[in-house]
């Protein structure tokens, strides 16, 4: 089951929890309500046939995905980590199916606090284009995800700042209006 909670703000290890104290959860639903980010359960054994994953490739429009791993024995898994950690937009919706392992999405809500939402297998993760996010491994170091596409992919992160990108005002704009 998926958890969200906001982030304290500690320096430690980006790997680690980081509650609040005390711990300040949030609703999947109110995550949404209040960021846009969606979460969807699958069957990440079957994922191929699982109906809600195939409603929704149909229905968005996702034409091209592929798999993608990240491990501590990778030989640029300390690069990528720093990468995937530093706060960033994208000008398209983020599609995420974590296979395996497990890690952890980081998004701002309207007051630009961090809400950490921690994924395991089965949870599919849409973030949408324009929020400022990033991505972190867990303490257990692997996870195994499938990213969706509408069209070609796009792989370009931009880092904050970015506010005055077509994608943030878009997104500033749905954030004001309410999801």
């Amino acid at each position: 089951m998926v958890r969200a909670w906001y982030m304290d703000e500690s320096a430690d290890d980006q790997r680690l929890e980081h509650h609040r104290n005390p711990p300040k959860f949030i609703e999947i639903s109110d995550l949404s309500k209040a960021t846009g980010v969606e979460h969807f359960k699958i069957n990440h054994e079957s994922f191929e046939t699982d109906s809600v994953l195939q409603n929704l490739r149909k229905e968005r429009g996702y034409s091209y995905e592929d798999e993608f791993q990240t491990e501590e024995s990778k030989p640029d898994y300390e690069a990528k980590l720093r990468t995937f950690f530093t706060e960033h937009i994208h000008t398209d919706e983020e599609i995420r199916l974590c296979l395996a392992g497990s890690g952890y999405f980081d998004v701002r809500d309207a007051n630009d606090e961090w809400i950490r939402i921690e994924v395991t297998p089965g949870d599919l993760i849409i973030i949408p284009s324009g929020i400022y996010h990033r991505f972190t491994l867990d303490t257990k170091n692997f996870i195994r995800v499938k990213r969706y596409f509408v069209g070609e992919p796009v792989w370009t992160p931009y880092n904050r700042p970015a506010d005055d990108m077509d994608a943030r005002l878009e997104y500033l704009r749905k954030l004001k209006a309410g999801f």
